[in-house]
């Protein structure tokens, strides 16, 4: 599969081309890389595409949807792109069928997304707008459902010049076709695969920028209001309550769900009671995950080649220090279990702390690994902070009142909400809007 540059609906090949290959080490697609020079020349092109109103957005953004989930776009039916998405991504294959479902519904309320996202003061006096045109995305590869922020973003007005992933072009690529089918005009939508060049060029060249990465990409933009960065989660559940199967049914859904890869994955559980049973009893449970390979529809690990799951599992261990992985007794074939060929399935990790300010707390890995400590009162706030999701498991109103005043704390989730990441209209990280629009007084005669 050949997978091009697409500017102004047009596809377009390039001298520099890599060879995308899958967890199992087969060629996979030829991919098309756009050098920094036309990275800054696309976005300054769709500066001049014409301006689109609400009422012709939303009803294009609504068919994009329905097609992306049902529809053969690109010469790719949706099983062959779910096929291929987790072959590249390594994330199993449910999680693709998942998101095709979810983007058609989605894309259906992004006028009631969009609508309350606008403060309730922009009227007479004030006005809601766009802080610029063209907005550059850098995508990640963890998760295809990370691409329905952009979505938003056109749904807002912007034109959007993309950057793929790595290992996932096949779903911006998917939805890139869904949309000029839909009828988008080809100016507003632009996708240019390339590599940390383009990706730097691409983020200066927009008006402004969400870019996704790791520690190193939060710390170089870090203070450039130009730049919303989407970075590792560190998210935690505390435990306050009886544990018992219902509760430990949650916490491997929280822990392992979609393959453990979402920056909404917890990768930190903290009890009040005795966090020794609890590590022992969740690490029973999260050992018995069944292993298979990625597109197998029971597969439920995350998969990759053997030498990029070894160097994972060496960063947890080197994280976790002496703190033993409670797994590994129920395991004995050990932590990586292979799949076919080079691949091999990532087994759950669960290591157990004795404190709570253990610096392998803001370990977070693309798998299924969880952090479990003690927590009380006199421990204070602290240990719970800096989380994109806070989990809490308790009858304590205070605490919740406490976590939701922290600013480190994105969003507080009060109890075992089952699969709460999927309400569209539950900010991810602040609402998209408070970064992509501003309020400007306006007053009339």
């Amino acid at each position: 599969m050949s997978v091009p540059a697409l500017r102004a609906g047009e596809e377009r090949t390039s001298r520099d081309t890599r060879v995308l290959r899958g967890v199992t080490g087969e060629p996979l697609a030829t991919v098309h890389e756009v050098p920094p020079l036309v990275a800054r020349m696309t976005v300054k092109n769709m500066r001049q595409a014409p301006e689109l109103g609400l009422a012709e957005r939303l009803p294009v953004l609504a068919e994009a949807g329905r097609l992306f989930a049902k529809a053969a776009l690109g010469g790719q039916t949706p099983e062959e792109y779910c096929h291929l998405q987790a072959l590249a991504s390594g994330v199993p294959v449910t999680v693709a069928r998942g998101v095709l479902e979810r983007v058609a519904r989605e894309s259906e309320s992004l006028g009631e997304v969009v609508r309350r996202q606008v403060p309730a003061g922009a009227g007479d006096t004030a006005r809601w707008v766009r802080r610029g045109r063209v907005l550059s995305v850098i995508a990640p590869s963890n998760h295809p459902g990370t691409h329905g922020a952009w979505l938003q973003a056109l749904a807002m007005g912007y034109r959007v010049a993309l950057r793929p992933g790595g290992r996932d072009p096949f779903t911006p690529l998917r939805l890139v076709h869904a949309l000029l089918t839909a009828g988008l005009h080809p100016g507003w939508i632009s996708l240019l695969p390339g590599g940390h060049s383009a990706a730097d060029a691409l983020t200066e060249a927009g008006d402004l920028a969400l870019v996704y990465g790791g520690e190193d990409t939060v710390a170089r933009l870090r203070g450039n209001d130009r730049v919303l960065v989407r970075g590792p989660g560190r998210s935690k559940i505390l435990v306050d309550t009886e544990v018992d199967d219902a509760l430990l049914d949650h916490l491997v859904a929280e822990i392992a769900g979609d393959g453990g890869v979402r920056c909404t994955n917890t990768t930190t559980v903290l009890t009040t009671g005795d966090h020794r049973s609890l590590a022992g009893r969740l690490a029973k449970r999260l050992a018995a995950l069944p292993v298979h390979p990625v597109t197998d529809p029971r597969a439920v690990l995350p998969v990759r080649p053997r030498s990029e799951a070894e160097a994972l599992r060496a960063a947890a261990t080197r994280a976790a220090g002496t703190a033993p992985d409670l797994v590994a007794a129920h395991c004995p074939e050990g932590p990586l279990a292979p799949v076919g060929g080079p691949a091999v399935a990532l087994r759950p990790a669960v290591f157990l702390l004795d404190r709570c300010d253990h610096p392998a707390l803001a370990t977070e890995l693309p798998f299924p690994c969880a952090w479990v400590a003690p927590w009380r009162e006199a421990d204070g706030m602290a240990p719970l902070d800096d989380s994109l999701a806070l989990g809490l498991l308790t009858e304590d109103a205070s605490l919740v009142e406490k976590a939701l005043a922290m600013p480190g704390v994105r969003t507080v989730v009060h109890g075992p909400v089952a699969r709460w990441w999927q309400d569209p209209y539950l900010p991810h990280d602040g609402y998209l809007g408070q970064f992509l629009n501003e309020a400007r007084g306006y007053a009339r005669v």
